[in-house]
């Protein structure tokens, strides 16, 4: 029996923490709890068998942190520590599963025990915002599945991921080495948004269609706060949604963590998200077997929407939806029209032939930039050249691309191979530019599709070419769904482009498109893009043309024109469209656009004409602000001509960081864009540090310590913080994680520190962060303290003695900023 026949017939019960119930054992801060499966099994086996008397149905093994990298050095491989945690949790659930049927129990469907493979993240931050790659986290996440799989586990459970791309490394490892069932869980912070910036609609749109079996959201917030991410996430779902919330969030009371959210008030809160249509339910940080008792006595003989809703004789979904997604940004194709920008594509564009022979990926930036500017929502990136490594370009270009904007991307390629590296590397879920109604493009380009879960555009060709009829047209389209569908893929990731001739060549090539179009949408029931400058080759006055075929194309159906945003003429067509057909509601978007700030609005949006690369205008401060890295040095080394070092950082450096700082603040960029404007930064400080060696002074305005406190593994906050404060010009000494309170104290006296920065993630080793502070003011030193960390509050932090508390990563900046510019006042 697989876990996922339980759908449709009960709600399944997750466990809950079993950091909580370790720290209840005992554990010692600092210790690997993956090791406890050999010195503590005693300890860990019952705590399983609590859970499994109070009603879970999925027992997580003590494996959430077993890697290869945070196992190195301790004696133990993978495959030891997960075949033991394996055995044990096995061990456990059977023993109560004996119980229960010799007391007539077995009946219940609560008796049903799952063993799942618990795997957390990695530990490190993924390229590019740090340095692992994805072929490094596949091979990690694969070691894993492997091991559980050779160890008997009945499914595969991620949870707490931060990073959608990790994420997606890790399922895909999970899906190409075994054929378990998958739940997928991730954390998302109080703004509603996974660290990385990514939010539930492109969270869920992402991961789904790649095969998994339940997705959903744990860790980081009480139950209360998880409503409305969970409504989101049950609104797009088509796979069932499980949600595991904290108990709350934590406080510390005289050494004690303490979780604010009692047992009735968890669940009432779950009950709330189970009529809202949740079918898996559990606890995470704070709870333990009385919480998840309590909540499996509750629903007892309760019928909920999601036992019926996906029930095997019912196939009702949540609705299928035609969306494409970036790592941060989801574009719907609804009643709006949503314009593919076709400008990175060489067919016709010498200067991007010649760009692509050199290497020269800041002209593609320029591209992105000044169309996602001009109003595209999803920008086509076509690369092929006889005489390139299309592959690699390919890759490098949507990178580079996905690096300086935040719309969805369309990947263009006539060769399988470019096209499923690029949708398998690409942080998001794109579209594939192209399948037709030949029989072998279908053959190659649709389990691509299938795999990656993405959408696809299908060209109403076949092996006879292109039709002359539009009858012919719409049965092409027919077969290409009928097909797409016979591999599992769902009509909605089908977006159609009817083709059109030029009616220089075929007067009635215009009509027979539109035709097409209408019947396409009216009996195939999916969303429809066309090229429209087809239509118009070989004629006088193209522009007028095409923007009058748009028109007519839109009004017969055309979801997505595929066109050259930077022709004001034809966005005005579309927004103009808008308004008169209603889908602009209240005309809002006109009004923006052509009303009281019509002038704005016009003078951000290049000119057509203007194609040439952009970079020799872009000023130091625009470079900073759009992450133009490999531009730095070079306008750096220009400003150097009329100005001193210290003149650029402190006019132009500082003040385009603040800005960067207060736009990350409001959430109008995240954590990737902050990190690739510091690490812009950090390349312009580079010139100017080269600069003002002949005059002995440099750019450098403290020395800061960075460690993670005794007892704790975690390091990817202190990491962030280091990239930011090192760009924003501060000297960092990494000590690391797992830091001993005497390497601090020595370190900072050595050295000379004025400001120490500590890190603490896990509840039982903030008492290491008070001792390291008290042992730094005991040695008398002269230097302040800031400290951060998902456990810690303001109010703790000042209680321990720390003169800053930073919430955030920009916070440590700031911090910095006002005590090393004379500014010591403590926070």
């Amino acid at each position: 029996m697989s876990i996922t026949d339980l759908f449709g017939k009960k709600i399944i019960i997750c466990d809950g923490a079993m950091g909580t119930m370790l720290q209840q054992y005992g554990l010692n801060a600092g210790e690997i709890p993956e090791l406890l499966n050999f010195t503590h099994p005693e300890v860990i086996e019952a705590i399983h068998r609590d859970y499994c008397k109070a009603g879970s149905n999925i027992v997580s093994t003590n494996t959430f942190g077993c890697n290869r990298l945070k196992l190195r050095n301790t004696g133990y491989t993978v495959d030891q520590v997960i075949a033991q945690a394996v055995q044990i949790a096995r061990s456990a659930s059977e023993k109560i599963q004996d119980a229960e049927s010799k007391t007539n129990l077995q009946e219940s469907l609560s008796a049903d025990k799952f063993v799942a493979l618990d795997i957390g993240p990695i530990g490190k931050l993924m390229e590019p915002v740090g340095d692992m790659s994805f072929d490094e986290a596949y091979d990690i996440y694969k070691e894993l599945i492997l091991a559980g799989k050779t160890a008997g586990v009945d499914l595969v459970f991620f949870e707490t991921f931060t990073d959608i791309y990790e994420l997606k490394a890790a399922v895909l490892a999970a899906k190409e080495n075994c054929d378990l069932p998958i739940f997928c869980s991730v954390t998302f912070q109080e703004d509603g948004r996974m660290l990385m910036g990514t939010d539930a609609l492109t969270a869920i749109n992402i991961i789904q269609d790649l095969g998994i079996d339940a997705f959903g959201v744990n860790c980081s917030l009480g139950p209360k706060q998880m409503i409305g991410i969970v409504r989101e996430l049950l609104a797009y779902s088509r796979v069932p949604v499980l949600v595991q919330p904290n108990a709350g969030l934590p406080v510390i009371n005289n050494g004690e963590t303490i979780y604010q959210v009692n047992i009735a008030e968890y669940v009432d809160a779950m009950h709330e998200m189970l009529r809202e249509g949740i079918a898996i339910a559990g606890g995470c940080c704070g709870t333990n077997p009385d919480y998840i008792a309590a909540l499996t006595e509750s629903i007892k003989s309760k019928d909920y929407p999601a036992i019926s809703l996906f029930n095997t004789e019912n196939k009702s979904r949540a609705k299928c939806l035609t969306a494409v997604s970036s790592s941060t940004k989801t574009v719907i194709l609804d009643d709006r029209i949503r314009v593919i920008g076709e400008r990175i594509n060489p067919t016709g564009k010498k200067l991007l032939k010649e760009a692509l022979k050199a290497k020269d990926l800041s002209y593609l930036e320029n591209e992105a930039i000044k169309q996602v500017k001009a109003g595209a929502e999803i920008l086509d990136i076509n690369v092929g050249l006889p005489d390139i490594n299309e592959y690699e370009m390919m890759l490098a270009a949507i990178r580079r691309v996905s690096s300086v904007v935040n719309v969805p991307l369309q990947i263009d390629s006539a060769d399988p191979k470019v096209i499923e590296a690029a949708v398998r590397y690409y942080n998001g879920k794109p579209i594939i530019n192209s399948v037709n109604g030949k029989k072998e493009s279908m053959e190659k380009v649709f389990p691509i599709v299938k795999k990656y879960g993405t959408c696809v555009i299908a060209l109403t060709l076949d092996e006879k070419g292109l039709p002359k009829n539009t009858d012919e047209r719409l049965a092409i389209a027919k077969r290409i769904i009928r097909t797409a569908e016979s591999y599992g893929i769902d009509r909605e990731r089908i977006i159609v482009d009817c083709l059109t001739l030029t009616v220089s060549a075929q007067q009635d090539a215009g009509r027979d498109t539109l035709d097409a179009i209408r019947l396409v949408k009216k009996e195939c029931g999916v969303k429809t893009t066309l090229g429209v400058s087809n239509v118009s080759f070989g004629l006088p006055e193209r522009k007028l043309l095409n923007r009058t075929f748009l028109a007519m194309a839109l009004e017969a159906g055309l979801d997505a024109p595929i066109t050259d945003p930077l022709v004001f003429e034809y966005m005005d067509t579309i927004h103009a469209f808008e308004a008169l057909s209603g889908k602009d509601k209240e005309s809002n978007d006109y009004i923006r656009y052509y009303g009281g700030q019509a002038e704005q609005a016009q003078t951000t949006v290049p000119d057509k004409k203007k194609v040439s690369d952009d970079a020799a205008e872009l000023t130091l401060e625009k470079i900073i602000l759009e992450g133009f890295e490999g531009r730095a040095a070079s306008a750096t080394e220009k400003l150097l001509n009329e100005m001193k070092p210290l003149e650029i950082v402190e006019k132009i450096i500082i003040p385009a960081l603040e800005v960067v700082g207060k736009e990350y603040e409001v959430g109008n960029i995240f954590l990737p864009q902050l990190i690739k404007s510091a690490d812009t930064v950090k390349a312009s400080f580079a010139v100017l540090k080269e600069a003002m060696k002949s005059t002995g002074g440099m750019v450098f305005y403290g020395k800061v310590i960075l460690a993670t406190v005794q007892g704790d593994i975690h390091d990817i906050g202190k990491n962030i913080v280091k990239v930011l404060l090192e760009n924003y010009g501060y000297e960092v000494v990494d000590l690391g994680k797992d830091v001993p309170i005497e390497t601090v104290v020595q370190t900072a006296r050595d050295q000379n520190i004025k400001m120490v920065g500590l890190s603490a993630l896990m509840t039982t080793t903030v008492v290491n962060m008070e001792k390291t502070i008290k042992a730094l003011k005991n040695a008398e030193l002269n230097c302040v303290t800031m400290v951060g960390g998902a456990v810690l509050t303001e109010s703790y932090a000042k209680k321990i003695g720390a003169d800053f508390y930073c919430k955030d990563a920009m916070e440590a900046v700031r911090v910095a900023n006002r005590f090393f510019k004379g500014e010591n006042k403590a926070h």
